[in-house]
């Protein structure tokens, strides 16, 4: 019987929405199971101190500038993947945006297709292209970071939980669709996360204490880095029976 050691020796991790929060945690976390992580954002100098911070911890990791809703520049990034490296063998899409929160009904043109470009485009045509240069070199893993929201719209969060949902069901039709070219692809979902994102709920300190209270049986927010451990087990060999599935991270929110 092999180790479940969780080892990604010698892989290659491309991970968008690396410059702070759950992706910067998971950049981290990639590296420190030996991956070389390419680390992705919109700007380069967000990317490029997670990387500094993984090199300067033992690990490997470079930086890389790419808006996540813009196709000329996913493409540009999945081939310069290509030619540097040869191949790649672990996907995280976690770059995401919400720039309205408010009623459903008011969500300013602009903002939904923000969003949609951004949450759902951005990711498909990720995996878009990143699945043949995985299949070239006999498969790979790749993980979307849907949200709770998926399953249990967030309040004032109409086009942002919409998108989050459509993500599960992208994640569950790619699954089906390259199994057999040994791509895995599942999805993390994680609950309320102490990120830049929830920054709108933390500002009212008594209505985010009264939202725990109700809502969520640990009664706590989560740390970036407490969804790390989901997302290797993932991407690494111990999870390869494991396809189409969502990895729920959420304090018990949705019991």
């Amino acid at each position: 019987m092999r180790p479940y050691d969780f080892d990604l020796t010698g892989k290659i991790a491309f991970v968008n929405g690396a410059s702070r929060g759950i992706g910067a945690a998971i950049a981290h976390g990639l590296a420190a199971r030996g991956a070389h992580v390419i680390c992705a954002s919109r700007k380069l100098e967000g990317c490029s101190g997670v990387a500094d911070e993984i090199i300067n911890a033992g690990g490997h990791a470079e930086a890389l500038a790419c808006h996540a809703g813009h196709m000329d520049q996913i493409d540009a990034a999945i081939k310069q993947v290509h030619h540097t490296h040869g191949r790649l063998d672990i996907l995280i899409n976690n770059a995401a945006t919400n720039p309205f929160f408010g009623p459903a009904i008011d969500t300013p043109e602009g903002a939904f297709d923000k969003t949609i470009e951004v949450n759902l485009k951005g990711p498909f045509f990720f995996c878009a292209k990143a699945v043949p240069l995985m299949k070239e070199n006999g498969g790979g893993a790749i993980v979307n970071v849907a949200s709770i929201n998926a399953i249990e719209p967030g309040l004032f969060q109409g086009v942002y939980s919409m998108t989050k949902a459509a993500l599960i069901n992208m994640t569950k039709a790619l699954a089906k669709e390259y199994a057999r070219d040994n791509i895995r692809v599942n999805a993390l979902l994680p609950g309320f996360t102490d990120t830049k994102m929830t920054a709108v709920f933390k500002a009212d300190e008594d209505g985010l204490k009264n939202l725990l209270d109700e809502n969520v049986p640990m009664n706590r927010m989560a740390q970036p880095d407490e969804m790390v451990g989901a997302v290797l087990y993932l991407v690494s060999d111990e999870a390869s029976y494991t396809t189409g599935a969502q990895i729920i991270v959420d304090g018990g929110y949705l019991l």
